[in-house]
């Protein structure tokens, strides 16, 4: 989805969520949940778009009316050595869309 696609969307009402997922390297991806699908934001070219930070992500959504925004990022320890097998949930911090300086 691009941005146009994604005001679009989140005007109509068809956004319930958008999820900053950290990655290494200090990389950002927009996840969308709209109407039980996800999917990424995407540039012109339809790659990945590429944030480098949360407030990267809220210049670029300042037009987008009032969405919940969460931060994720996995945990550490799943990459970890000598740990007991299983899944670990990643942290997921709720973020406002409005710098609030």
């Amino acid at each position: 989805m691009t941005l146009p696609e994604l005001l679009r969307a989140a005007r109509d009402g068809a956004v319930s969520e958008l999820e900053l997922i950290s990655l290494e390297g200090g990389i950002y991806l927009l996840q969308i949940v709209a109407s039980q699908r996800r999917c990424h934001l995407l540039d012109d070219a339809g790659r990945n778009l590429r944030l480098r930070s949360v407030e990267h992500a809220r210049d670029l959504l300042q037009e987008l009316p009032e969405v919940p925004l969460f931060l994720v990022h996995a945990s550490a320890y799943d990459e970890m050595c000598g740990l007991p097998g299983g899944t670990r949930d990643a942290l997921r911090v709720p973020v406002s869309l409005r710098s609030r300086w």
